[in-house]
């Protein structure tokens, strides 16, 4: 273990899907969600191929003995995902990155209700801060709905990135599934290769042939998406999961960077409330779980037999 490594490797891993949602919205006027999860998808395949080839893990890292599974996580994660880019050409990123933090809590939602995890009040609690938070976010642009064609808009974008972020927490209830029985690296590449299939289905509905700048911009989220999930898988094999994933948040602050310098964005003190709110809620629950892991392995190492 080097927690260190981890923690720079979760941080990049932050930057470079940060520069895809980036190269997304930037292209959004050019294509319709469904292209840019292809595009995203497709384009992600080769550099995981890479990946897996130069670490020796073709081979072991492709086999799966749960092809079914891998197609419900694709498909939820594929939704989530086709969302998740058309919230980013309605809304400012800071915004979208927000009520996208709404992910994680609605894991432990849907864990308690499709897995039996058991779910304590103190989790109970923090969900609900954290909802608080995103519904705080939201209660401008719900609000809004009355202020004419842009706000209704504003109003539309809210809505779909909140729905993207539940599918995302479905997506990850899967995952969930998938990691007692499957290498991650196969969670990996399967999923980029099932969205970028099902993303096909909307081709019927409006793809268009994007122009040469917005073109390289898909090619290049596509490649930066690959490249983010070789760098976040390696960060866990070098730090647990309680150590890293706090550092999921960063994307707030580069968020708010990106939003002001590239796209001309200023947050409102409503959308910054809401998302202290729902980042405090979410590192709560990871401080929790982190706890209860320490408690569990205390447990184990008392019932162990000492030679």
């Amino acid at each position: 273990m080097n927690p260190l490594r981890g923690i720079a490797l979760k941080l990049c891993s932050v930057a470079v899907f940060m520069t895809m949602a980036s190269l997304i919205k930037a292209a959004s006027h050019a294509v319709p969600p469904g292209e840019a999860v292809f595009f995203r998808s497709a384009f992600a395949i080769p550099v995981i191929l890479i990946w897996l080839i130069a670490t020796r893990g073709l081979k072991s890292g492709l086999a799966t003995r749960n092809p079914l599974g891998h197609f419900w996580r694709g498909l939820m994660g594929t939704v989530a995902m086709g969302f998740g880019f058309a919230g980013l050409g309605l809304l400012p990123l800071p915004e979208v990155t927000a009520i996208g933090y709404a992910a994680p809590l609605l894991t432990v939602v849907f864990a308690a209700m499709f897995l039996g995890e058991n779910v304590r009040m103190f989790r109970i609690f923090t969900v609900a801060i954290g909802m608080a938070g995103v519904l705080i976010i939201l209660s401008p642009r719900l609000t809004a709905l009355s202020a004419g064609e842009l706000g209704a808009t504003e109003a539309l974008g809210a809505i779909v990135v909140l729905v993207g972020a539940i599918f995302a927490a479905l997506a990850q209830v899967f995952v969930r599934r998938l990691v007692a029985e499957e290498k991650v690296s196969a969670i990996v590449f399967y999923f980029s290769v099932n969205s970028a299939l099902l993303s096909l289905i909307s081709l019927p509905f409006g793809w268009t042939m994007p122009d040469p700048a917005s073109a390289a911009m898909l090619i290049g989220a596509g490649l930066f998406g690959g490249l983010g999930q070789v760098l976040l898988t390696s960060s866990y094999r070098h730090a647990d999961a309680s150590v890293i994933a706090p550092f999921e948040y960063a994307s707030m602050l580069l968020a708010l960077g990106v939003g002001y310098v590239v796209f001309d964005e200023v947050p409102t003190r409503i959308v910054l409330g809401g998302a202290a709110l729902v980042v405090f809620a979410g590192i709560l629950i990871i401080w929790r779980e982190r706890q209860l892991g320490l408690e569990r392995d205390r447990q184990r190492r008392a019932m162990t037999p000492q030679g």
